[in-house]
């Protein structure tokens, strides 16, 4: 496979205009290097949930792995990158999934990391456009997901223009042709 490209945008979130053009090892240096240590080990400390979402907004980096933009939002976008970032809130066994979908016989891994709040999971897997939609393939992921692991995927990933943020986790993998 291609390594693809997608936009890279500095915090906030409000932040509309990407900084780069990054592909999935750039995303996995960023994550596994020391970018985002202090940012991700202070929103870990915060206790109140509303504290750590406006600190998560505020401070994070992040990217749009389903494509590259203009402008961040589905009129900006350039071009999809056949990539499809699911997220994976409030797990019960965080580790206990992250080796289910590293091995999940259906769907190749591309990049798999932890959350910035250490709760979830952000899973990259690769999706074919010329067979179906952007939206169309997050509804049958996420009714696959929903049947096979009996666990939710936070539904903003049908957003194509949907901001994933990046936090550190020196533990991320990506498949190894990536590299």
């Amino acid at each position: 496979m291609d390594n693809p490209s997608f936009s890279f945008f500095r915090a906030p979130v409000l932040n509309t205009r990407p900084a780069a053009t990054w592909a999935l090892r750039d995303a996995y240096g960023y994550v596994t290097g020391p970018a985002a240590a202090e940012r991700t080990a202070h929103l870990r400390a915060l206790t109140d949930e509303k504290a750590q979402a406006a600190f998560k907004r505020s401070r994070f980096d992040f990217c749009t792995f389903s494509g590259l933009f203009a402008t961040r939002g589905e009129s900006g976008l350039i071009l999809h990158s056949g990539l499809l970032c699911l997220d994976f809130d409030h797990l019960q066994a965080v580790e206990d999934t992250f080796q289910a979908l590293l091995q999940d016989p259906a769907f190749e891994t591309l990049l798999l990391f932890r959350s910035p709040r250490g709760h979830g999971l952000k899973w990259v897997i690769p999706i074919d456009l010329a067979e179906d939609t952007h939206l169309n393939w997050f509804r049958a992921v996420d009714a696959y997901i929903r049947q096979t692991y009996r666990i939710p995927i936070d539904s903003s990933g049908k957003d194509v223009a949907r901001a994933c943020f990046l936090p550190h986790d020196p533990k991320a993998y990506i498949a190894p042709e990536l590299r």
